[in-house]
């Protein structure tokens, strides 16, 4: 068994995922470094989290696919003996926006569930047994979409609601062994947006978000990454939170009331 702890991270080829596996490589962690489409860029995070120290296994994998879970657990005992942290962070949506609905039917709605929440359930099934040994824990990775409504489309923000949900039962079943907890980005600045809505429109977006939140900006993957890490190695006494990392978009625009005039 190794006397390092052992992460694996799903979707860690690209954006949050790929900074969240640096950064625990840092940390002294090995890695699974999981990816569904992004060869290239998954080489790349596992040199990266290599040169940080980290002994990593590379694993393709749709988490979609019950027994690609379960495959990519088994890897991973494997290699190390052990499981300490489960990252979940693999998700997709469709940019079809918040109420064109003509854009969506069953088989968009299917496929967006099947990674985002079923995904979830079966990675974290397959993982259980050894973080209860490992005393581990479970960071998923969530949206505002799924705590304010608001999101790319009527499917993705419903698969976050059911993520957030589902954190809140895992951390109440799996108490006291394994920690469970979700973050919740509001906009972020990787490829993933900008892929999405197309260069012009993200810059557009970006503006915005930055002239309505209290703190003016938008995340950065490391942002979200920095995050997830401390309820991965630190948080010892933190289970069933939903972190807003939205930058205060929650609060809403403020409304300043006038103060009262002399002699009124």
């Amino acid at each position: 068994m190794s006397n390092k702890k052992v992460a694996l991270v799903t979707g860690s080829g690209t954006g949050v995922g790929a900074a969240t596996a640096l950064g625990l490589a840092r940390l002294g962690y090995n890695l699974v470094i999981n990816y569904a489409k992004s060869e290239s860029e998954a080489l790349a995070t596992e040199a990266a989290c290599r040169a940080a120290g980290a002994d990593t296994l590379l694993f393709k994998a749709d988490v979609s696919d019950d027994k690609a879970c379960k495959d990519m657990v088994a890897a991973a005992l494997s290699k190390w003996g052990r499981l300490d942290a489960l990252v979940n962070n693999a998700g997709i949506t469709t940019f079809s926006g918040g109420a064109n609905w003509d854009a969506l039917d069953a088989e968009v709605f299917q496929r967006i569930f099947e990674v985002n929440v079923l995904g979830t359930f079966q990675m974290v099934r397959a993982c259980v047994p050894h973080l209860k040994i490992s005393q581990g824990c479970i960071v998923n990775v969530s949206s505002v979409a799924g705590a304010l409504g608001i999101g790319s489309s009527v499917p993705y923000i419903a698969s976050k609601g059911a993520m957030n949900a589902m954190t809140l039962h895992l951390a109440r079943t799996l108490a006291p062994d394994v920690r469970v907890n979700a973050v919740c980005p509001g906009m972020i600045t990787t490829r993933w947006f900008v892929d999405g809505v197309g260069q012009e429109n993200f810059e557009k977006l970006k503006t915005q978000y930055e002239q309505t939140t209290p703190l003016g900006r938008a995340c950065t993957a490391e942002d979200v990454a920095e995050s997830i890490i401390w309820l991965v190695d630190g948080a010892r006494t933190v289970t069933g939170e939903t972190i807003l990392l939205d930058s205060g978009l929650h609060l809403g625009r403020a409304v300043t009331v006038p103060a009262r005039s002399a002699g009124q």
